[in-house]
């Protein structure tokens, strides 16, 4: 029942917000109103103290369903009157003009904010009405009355995983080997320490099953040995006497009224002298990590304790701080998860009819690879006819069966264990998810201003709003809900995943409760009577796709389309919008946006349709905006209104021009790509240093060296004194690209004073520095260089491995000076994660010396074939002295190289790698490899093979 409680308290806390800002002296209300409004918020306080108190309970009966889902629904319809009555308030009235026209407006303003204030004042009455009816409701039904607690002493489902027998387990064997070597490796070293090894991974995954295989396989040469399991609200009496039980005699734990404390002395004085092995499985928090971990002494036995849990910083907390071991537990590759399913579903893996194996394909892919999910969905299809059509039912009910079959409802049970756990406002964000499709890469960034449009962020002492969302989003993954991918040089996952059996269960939560409506959705037209509060349409997925004509859409906070279709929900109607996102990479009804002026509540909008040159003029009454995304637009010249956009913190287009008057949108902190060309307007270039809270900038610079001399040169100085303003302010992130040569000398000395909390600056164009700027070495804070320098020496990398932040670097060159080898001396660059090295002659490429890069993970450098390299020698580059490598990128440039030349070198690098690890990864490209030449030998062999031919 979570889930329908923090559905409604994500509109419940920002309602909540609301009130209390109306109720500040700030606003000067009817006192009626006021009176209204002090009785409303006192309503919600004590509906939001329902829901807190409904969550707990484990199964509530049809007249508290009804009762929650009154309050919801009440919920977000308050809101909405709020927010219009704040709208029409004058919240975010633009200022008048002085004199006899300003005077006239003024006196308009009056008569209409007093009959706006009378309308209002009637909506709060009704709105008052509503929740009166909901408390009286309550309490006729004493819905209140006698609910039953949640009670978490249910059989535990991951008993089966402790009795599983191994000859019905396929794919164990290699995680079970790796985690034996994990916990039995340095046992011969002098100093034999205690180690802890943690397995992670979210929910079905079969952490517990892996745990006892490993357990079953080393607990004989241990001389005590126990396995006991945690859980969400552990028992810390009741897991330490299990704990005492295993290891030794009865007769110690005899005695109930041993407390805690005397417990765990029991235990470290059995323990003392001894060899042992402890499985703590399923551990939730760190506090219970903390209390178990004080019964177990760090002897000098080669003891080991290994732990389970969902969640990553858990699993990194409890692994000893000598010997840090945290095995990521995969899902099952394709070839194991057929064999699992078969096994289950046929009896062998060979079993599977011919004419279910492409229907199988499709629901192993739906399983991704979870054990759990595999297993359960093959022992409900051994108790099913062997048809097609009948399997092909059960792959497109995939997400209701799991509200069915009571195998499947085991398996809700295990993936619910997580999302149970969740507090309340991340239960709301993971909900949300439901939004986007299968298999669909969403972006953090994305997803985090739509959070915070929907206003499921709060913060707290000023605290900035994404950097909440992006701790929001690095929790779910923390607790193995989401998959991050694309991992960056600073660790930051850059986008998500959502597993499909979770997508599944966070769908059939987010139906159940009306918050999120899906096109997919087989009960769409069931859905017509109730209001819509979501709406995400995949045409990609359903085509023909129809939204039924009698949906109550007025009140849908977010509209989600991906794919094109003839016919699109229309906007003149839906004055509740606050996301709208628009996917559909090709084209758009050119009066689609006529209506968007009427989204008075829209904060967020998002255009990924490549068709779309112009938007309407009406942009600028979008009061609320908060992010504009037209990156994947043809928009280049934005409507002049948009400077109206008082609220716009996120600016997002595809070489846009500079609009003129920029500096009125004060709220700006993301601008990006903004195009500066000979017709940008002088005063615009002025205004953009007075954007203080501006943070990430990029800069698209569209004009050629003939233009130089013509005008360009004011355009470039009034450039250089914003970015200086700029610099002295907030600015975090410079990005800078030109497609056509256009000289950065005005960026080469001329950035005084330096911008000191710069961390990113990245060049992506023609021109090249002859050197690194001086303000570039006084970056105490840059995380994130991407340069063009030409030529490199050696004291371009004794300038740049001075930096103290730099994590990740790009150098991009012609020439590289000395051309026998450039040498990164020892102590450079101590904190570089990735180091990319781009350069036609690069010589012998470089030498790094012990001591130099020690935290470096991925590494790309060049080589030239061609007359550098003996094909007699070895090729020693320093590889050996970055103890932390994990991947390799050797570039090798064939331009004049003969085919001996290029091959030797290659042989030559993967000898180089072969004294690296064995989680080393090497990759070998070639430049220009049109460009080898071909020597006598190669001639005649490929002579010889067209002969043979």
């Amino acid at each position: 029942m979570e889930a329908l409680v923090c559905a409604a308290h994500g509109a419940m806390v920002s309602l909540l917000r609301k009130l209390g800002d109306l109720l500040s002296d700030e606003f000067k209300l009817l006192t009626r109103v006021k009176r209204d409004l002090v009785f409303l918020k006192a309503e919600l306080e004590s509906m939001h103290a329902f829901l807190k108190m409904m969550s707990e309970v484990e199964d509530p009966d049809e007249l508290s369903k009804c009762s929650i889902k009154e309050v919801r629904e009440l919920s977000y319809d308050m809101e909405d009157g709020i927010d219009n009555f704040m709208l029409s308030h004058g919240v975010h009235s633009i200022r008048k003009p002085r004199g006899f026209k300003g005077l006239a407006g003024r006196c308009m303003d009056l008569l209409t904010n007093s009959k706006t204030r009378h309308r209002i004042a009637k909506e709060i009455k009704v709105l008052k009405r509503g929740a009166m009816e909901a408390s009286s409701r309550r309490a006729r039904y004493k819905v209140d009355a006698g609910v039953s607690r949640l009670s978490r002493t249910s059989i535990d489902p991951r008993l089966p995983a402790f009795f599983t027998e191994m000859t019905r387990l396929v794919g164990i064997e290699g995680p079970r080997d790796n985690l034996v070597k994990l916990l039995t490796e340095g046992e011969g070293a002098l100093v034999q320490q205690l180690k802890v090894v943690s397995i992670v991974g979210f929910g079905g995954l079969g952490k517990t099953t892996l745990a006892n295989q490993v357990y079953q396989k080393l607990k004989g040469k241990f001389e005590c040995q126990a396995f006991v399991s945690v859980s969400q609200t552990p028992n810390l009496k009741r897991i330490l006497r299990n704990i005492l039980f295993q290891i030794c005699c009865q007769e110690h734990v005899s005695n109930e009224a041993c407390d805690e404390q005397q417990l765990i002395n029991t235990i470290r004085q059995v323990l003392k002298d001894k060899r042992y092995f402890i499985v703590i499985d399923d551990i939730w928090s760190l506090s219970a990590w903390r209390a178990i971990k004080c019964a177990f002494p760090e002897n000098s036995c080669s003891s080991r304790i290994l732990t389970t849990t969902r969640i990553v910083t858990v699993a990194k907390y409890c692994a000893s701080q000598h010997h840090d071991r945290v095995y990521d537990i995969k899902p099952l590759s394709a070839t194991h998860s057929k064999g699992l399913f078969f096994k289950r579903a046929f009896g062998s893996e060979c079993g599977c009819p011919l004419h279910l194996k492409e229907v199988s394909d499709e629901i192993l892919k739906k399983c991704g690879g979870l054990p759990l999910a595999i297993i359960t969905v093959a022992s409900l299809l051994a108790n099913k006819a062997s048809t097609k059509e009948e399997w092909l039912r059960i792959r497109n009910s995939f997400g209701s069966e799991l509200e069915k079959d009571s195998d499947m409802e085991e398996m809700k049970k295990i993936l619910l264990i997580g999302y149970n756990d969740l507090p309340y406002h991340l239960k709301t964000c993971l909900l949300y998810l439901s939004i986007f499709p299968e298999d669909y890469k969403i972006k953090r960034d994305r997803l985090v201003r739509r959070w915070i449009a929907e206003g499921f962020i709060t913060t707290e002492g000023g605290q900035d709003l994404e950097e909440v969302g992006e701790v929001y989003f690095n929790d779910l993954i923390n607790r193995s809900l989401i998959e991050p991918v694309e991992i960056q040089y600073d660790g930051r996952a850059d986008a998500c995943r959502v597993h499909d059996m979770i997508l599944d269960l966070i769908i059939s939560k987010s139906h159940e409760e009306n918050f999120v409506t899906l096109s997919a959705d087989k009960n769409l037209n069931s859905l017509q009577h109730d209001k819509v509060r979501r709406l995400s349409l995949n045409y990609h997925a359903r085509e023909h796709t129809m939204v039924p004509s009698n949906m109550i859409m007025s009140h849908a906070r977010s509209l989600t389309i991906f794919g094109c279709a003839e016919h699109m929900p229309s906007l003149s109607n839906l004055q509740s919008l606050r996301v709208l996102d628009l996917e559909n990479r090709e084209v758009l009804e050119p009066d689609y946006l006529k209506h968007i002026s009427r989204l008075s509540q829209l904060k967020y909008l998002r255009l990924d349709v490549r068709r779309i040159t112009a938007l309407p003029e009406q942009l600028g009454k979008l009061c609320n905006l908060q992010t504009l995304d037209l990156r994947w637009t043809w928009v280049k010249q934005l409507p002049a209104s948009i400077v109206q956009l008082q609220q716009l913190a996120c600016l997002l287009v595809n070489s846009a021009e500079l609009p003129e008057g920029i500096g009125n949108m004060q709220a700006l902190q993301e601008l990006s790509e903004i195009e500066i060309n000979q017709n940008t307007c002088l005063s615009s270039l002025q205004e953009l240093g007075s954007l203080t809270k501006l943070r990430i900038l990029g800069l698209n610079l569209n004009w050629h060296k003939s233009n130089a001399n013509s005008g360009m040169e004011a355009s470039v100085d009034n450039l250089i004194l914003s970015l200086r303003k700029l610099g002295m302010l907030n600015l975090r992130s410079l990005q800078v690209q030109s497609y056509h040569s256009c000289s950065l000398d005005f960026l080469l000395e001329t950035w005084s004073p330096p911008p000191r909390l710069l961390q990113i600056f990245d060049m992506s164009t023609n021109y090249y520095f002859p050197r690194i700027p001086k303000w570039v070495a006084s970056l105490d804070y840059l995380s994130y260089l991407g340069i063009y320098v030409d030529p490199v020496d050696e004291e371009t990398f004794q300038i740049l491995g001075d930096l103290p932040s730099l994590s990740f670097l790009w150098i991009s060159s012609r020439t590289a000076r000395p051309k026998d080898r450039l040498v990164i001396s020892s102590n450079g660059f101590r904190c570089l994660k990735e180091f990319y090295f781009t350069c036609w002659e690069s010589g012998r490429g470089l030498f790094v010396e012990a001591g130099a890069m020690p935290e470096l993970e991925k590494f790309r450098v060049p080589f030239n074939a061609h007359g550098v390299f003996s094909l007699c020698g070895d090729l020693d580059f320093g590889i050996q002295n970055l103890t932390s490598l994990k991947h390799l990128h050797v570039e090798i440039v064939c331009y004049g190289a003969k085919v001996r030349e290029v091959e030797a070198l290659e042989d030559a690098v993967k000898n180089a790698a072969g004294c690296l690890s064995d989680e080393f990864t090497l990759e070998v490209s070639r430049w220009d490899e049109e460009e080898i030449v071909k020597d006598d030998e190669h001639k005649l062999a490929e002579a010889e093979a067209d002969a043979e031919n």
